[in-house]
């Protein structure tokens, strides 16, 4: 099998493993066994003894115990009483072989008293790879020596070899309290991981496809297959090169045709993977044999198409290979392959007139004209346009039938069939190929087949329709199609429907590059020239734009427009995306109810016969609202939903990277929230997407706010100041918009900026108006408050606070309401009004459990336990510094200048003067002397190394400080801190 493929995708499994006395890996062949046998001895500590039989060792008799005890120290042999050490010598072949019963036992006492020996100088680990080639007579040994083992400090580690679905038959040779564990195939995430890892480079995602399909999850076949087409490819990179060369290059040509042994398979079977596969499959008779390979073509297989085909006893003949586990014959006669590589291989071993006549029989046999189609293609692999014409007919078919993957694969055997001298049916075939592909999500192969297109047609209609393709499928990377549009403009003169769909994407371009005022203008083309599908889809833009754009009644006016043209909302197809749009708007006014319920219909509705487009954006969609009503683990769920097709295909999307990341920032963890929401504004920075930029840059600010720490604040200061930049650069004014720039005023407040806080909040309050919705105006009273607070207005805080806390109580937004309960409880914590912080935190920490809010329920618990410290503390006198001014009095008294605190905390020294100010003025100091002797008194009680000046100005009396916390620092009036 070559060497074994990366560790992949079984973190989980060794983690379990690692904690067992004793362990059984089971599974079939290439599954990871040995891989993972290899990962848990890496690092063993002591003794370790290890054999890896192979099948032909099995006839040999103690061919496993001279391989285990090769390392046994000599002087451990030398210890053993006279007559076991004879028996063990003859097993090892240094001397006769046992002869008898009395011989057998001494050999089995010798086994067992090495092994003791052993286990009294360190611990021993026992490791058996391919346990079902071990010799019967090493495994009696093993199978004796194991059931005595208790307490010895020695582990068995073992790894069997098993069909797909059976359970281990060695356990005899493992302790009786071995943990069995099967080894799962990998997931199709894995595998694409596993081939880049594995090659240097990306496969196109078709190929991948293929692999994941044909191996099941099964490393060593992913890896024997990925190499395969990598060579067919002519792919740059090498195999085992390393995993950071990850990039896509090439692309798959549907255009050529297939590999001869791919045939309906999409990748072939290398002929070294086919030989050991089909080692005695090939020894079967010839009608066995094309059984077998008619029943690896059909598209399901059983005795009754087998018998249409013309096989007159199918059954007798498919019995030898369900002899060899090759196939079998369920009890309603259909025939299922052991494994998907299996079917493939039988195929591509099969010579090409076989494999030619098999389809032949096949497309006569089956009346259901998808597959019908697809067999006469396989059966003439030539041109000839008959076939194209039944290829393409069943390619609508499919498409109508919402199976445009399948679509897609006809239409481009179709364009294989196409003669060369029918240029036009061949590029309309190619067009349409290329719009299943879109459906599909089949990026690389639709781009390839409407550039061919753009390429070689002299037709300006289909450069068009092409074009229009290349611009659906660039998905939210616009930026760089203004060319694009502008040369279809110029192809489309005179054909109002095509510059209308054209003017369409100008104003989709124009909405996600952050240009509304052109979008705005595009929108209005299309939706006055276009056919219907165009005009309702440019009013759906109109109406985001608008909204965008702070026009609410002017959105609602165009997406009724919109909806009336589709139809209403029982429309079909075409009202999906105005569904989805109203729902938005619903969630923007704080109607969050009605948002969900709209949006879960949609979905339900979608199902499967929607492309992969409106599937990711409705669940994105369904994920902000779930996140917004307080259902942070559904929200988890849904994100997982948008990212995994797309990581199934290895294709980075900012918008499912911007809902994994929202979802995080309430059900998962900050650290997680951070990770993702940085990569979803790389993915939109790549994409030149400026609409889902900021989303990704508020994301990433709500999760660096998280900590509320310091240097998180900065963070959250950087991603949100840049929202800002670029909302006020698109005119942008939606709710949302205003939303955030509470998030940058409250991390601006964190870091001690209140005067830069308060211009913040004073902007957002300039764009308010009476169809402001709730949630905004609440956002902006707690930012207001904690501002309040910061300033050492403390009862002026908490009370804009409590408006936010009470107007969020009317609205059905628990996760909001949570965080302004957090921030009341801190203020009132810090003003020592504990019983009241204690009762909002208690109210914070229950709802936010409830809801599944974790990040938030960990704030709860954190100000609860910081009040909770303060009652045994028994704390009088003044307020407590906030976090900023902690760490700010900690760098003054450790003696760092104003200049060197603003550089550590990413601050201006306006900010460190003015928080200074606040320090002393709490602390009930004057200098910054007195502040270091105040620091001082904390080291004391702490514990703490700082540095103390000197300084010979008398100190007036202070508080002592107390640390209850990380960066929280307490006053307690003492009678005199002076020397």
């Amino acid at each position: 099998m070559g060497s074994p493929p990366p560790l992949t995708g079984r973190r989980e499994l060794l983690d379990l493993a690692r904690t067992a006395p004793g362990v059984l890996l089971h599974g079939p062949e290439g599954i990871g066994r040995s891989t993972l046998l290899a990962a848990l001895t890496a690092d063993a500590p002591g003794t370790v003894l290890r054999c890896a039989p192979a099948e032909e060792d099995s006839p040999l008799p103690y061919a496993g115990l001279v391989d285990l005890f090769a390392r046994v120290p000599g002087h451990c042999l030398e210890s053993l009483a006279p007559v076991p050490r004879t028996a063990l010598e003859a097993a090892l072949l240094r001397g006769a072989a046992p002869s008898d019963d009395r011989d057998r036992l001494a050999l089995r006492v010798a086994v067992l008293d090495t092994l003791r020996a052993l286990a009294s100088t360190g611990p021993v680990l026992l490791v058996v790879d391919d346990v079902q080639w071990l010799d019967e007579p090493t495994a009696d040994l093993l199978a004796f020596a194991v059931r005595r083992l208790d307490g010895l400090g020695i582990r068995v580690l073992a790894a069997e070899r098993v069909p797909e679905g059976e359970q281990p038959t060695h356990l005899r040779c493992c302790p009786p309290d071995t943990l069995e564990l099967p080894v799962p195939p990998l997931t199709n995430e894995e595998v694409a991981h596993l081939l880049r890892t594995d090659l240097g480079t990306g496969l196109p995602s078709a190929t991948v496809r293929a692999v994941q399909e044909l191996a099941a999850g099964n490393p060593w076949y992913a890896r024997e297959l990925g190499r395969a087409a990598h060579k067919a490819h002519g792919l740059p990179g090498s195999a085992g090169a390393g995993a950071g060369a990850g990039a896509r290059t090439g692309s798959h040509s549907y255009i050529t045709p297939a590999t001869p042994t791919t045939g309906p398979y999409g990748t072939d079977v290398p002929p070294r993977l086919r030989a050991h596969l089909l080692r005695r499959v090939r020894l079967l008779p010839d009608p066995a044999r094309f059984a077998l390979l008619v029943a690896s073509a059909a598209a399901r297989p059983g005795l009754t198409v087998l018998r249409a085909a013309g096989l007159s006893d199918p059954a007798d003949d498919l019995a030898a290979a369900e002899r060899l586990g090759v196939a079998a014959v369920d009890a309603d006669g259909a025939v299922r392959f052991r494994h998907p590589l299996l079917r493939a291989a039988v195929y591509a071993d099969a010579p090409g007139s076989d494999r030619r006549r098999a389809h032949a029989l096949l497309a006569e046999a089956v009346t259901e004209p998808v597959e019908r189609a697809r067999h006469l293609a396989h059966a003439r692999p030539y041109e000839d346009e008959a076939t194209a014409r039944t290829l393409m007919a069943a390619a609508d078919t499919a498409r109508r039938e919402g199976a445009p993957d399948t679509g897609f694969e006809l239409a481009a055997l179709a364009v294989r069939r196409t003669p060369g001298d029918r240029p036009a049916d061949r590029a309309d075939r190619l067009l349409a190929a290329a719009e299943y592909g879109c459906d599909a999500g089949r990026i690389e192969e639709a781009g390839e087949a409407a550039g061919a297109v753009l390429t070689e047609s002299d037709s300006a209609h289909r450069r068009v329709r092409a074009r229009l393709i290349l611009l659906r499928n660039a998905g939210q990377a616009l930026e760089g199609a203004g060319d694009l549009i502008e040369e279809g403009l110029q192809d489309a003169l005179g054909d109002p429907e095509s510059e209308a769909r054209l003017h369409h994407w100008a104003a989709v371009r124009g909405l996600l590059c952050g240009e509304l005022e052109e979008a705005d203008r595009h929108a209005r083309q299309a939706a006055e020239a276009g056919d219907t599908e165009t005009r309702v889809a440019a009013l759906a833009t109109l109406a985001r734009v608008r909204s965008l754009a702070g026009e609410p009644l002017a959105a609602d006016a165009a997406l009724e427009a919109a909806l009336a043209l589709s139809g209403g909302t029982e429309g079909g197809p075409e009202s999906w995306r105005l569904i989805r749009m109203r729902a938005i708007l619903a969630l923007d006014s704080d109607r969050v109810p009605e948002a969900h319920e709209q949006l879960t219909r949609l979905l339900a509705a979608v199902g499967e016969l929607a492309g992969v487009e409106d599937v990711l954006a409705t669940l994105v969609a369904l994920t902000r609202v779930q996140v917004r009503a307080g259902h942070c683990r559904e929200a988890l769920l849904t994100a997982d939903r948008c990212a995994r097709p797309l990581a199934e295909a290895g294709v980075p999307a900012a918008p499912a990277l911007y809902a994994a990341a929202l979802a995080a920032t309430v059900g998962g963890t900050a650290e997680g929230a951070r990770h993702l929401a940085g990569q979803a504004v790389r993915a939109s920075e790549a994409d030149g997407d400026r609409l889902f930029l900021l989303r990704a840059l508020a994301v990433l600010g709500q999760a660096e706010l998280l900590g509320g720490d310091p240097r998180g604040a900065a963070a959250a200061v950087e991603a949100l100041q840049r929202v800002r930049e670029l909302g006020a650069a698109m005119s942008a004014a939606d709710p949302p918009l205003l939303h955030w720039y509470a998030d940058l005023a409250e991390a601006l407040v964190v870091l001690g900026e209140t005067d830069e806080a308060g211009a913040v909040v004073r902007e957002a309050r300039a764009r308010v108006s009476a169809a402001t919705p709730g949630s905004v105006l609440a956002a902006l009273e707690r930012a207001e408050g904690l501002r309040e607070a910061g300033l050492g207005r403390a009862k002026e805080g908490a009370a804009r606070l409590r408006a936010a806390v009470e107007r969020l109580r009317r609205l059905p937004l628990p996760v909001e309401l949570v965080r302004t309960l957090i921030a009341l409880g801190a203020v009132e914590r810090r003003s020592r009004r504990r019983s009241s912080a204690r009762g909002v935190l208690v109210e914070a920490l229950e709802t936010a459990t409830r809801i599944g809010a974790a990040p938030l329920a960990c704030r709860a618990r954190e100000e609860l336990a910081r009040v909770d410290t303060g009652e045994r503390a028994g704390e009088t006198g003044g307020p407590e510094l906030t976090p900023t001014e902690a760490r700010i009095a900690a760098l003054v008294g450790g003696g760092a200048t104003n200049r060197e605190v603003a550089a550590e905390l990413f601050i201006s020294v306006k900010t460190v003067e003015g928080a200074l100010s606040r320090v002393y003025r709490k602390i009930g100091v004057r200098s910054r002397t007195a502040l270091a002797h105040a620091m001082a008194v904390t080291v004391l009680a702490t514990g703490a190394a700082v540095n103390v000046g000197d300084d010979d100005q008398v100190q007036p009396p202070v508080q002592a400080m107390t640390v209850s916390q990380p960066g929280r620092v307490r006053f307690s009036r003492t009678p005199d801190t002076r020397r």
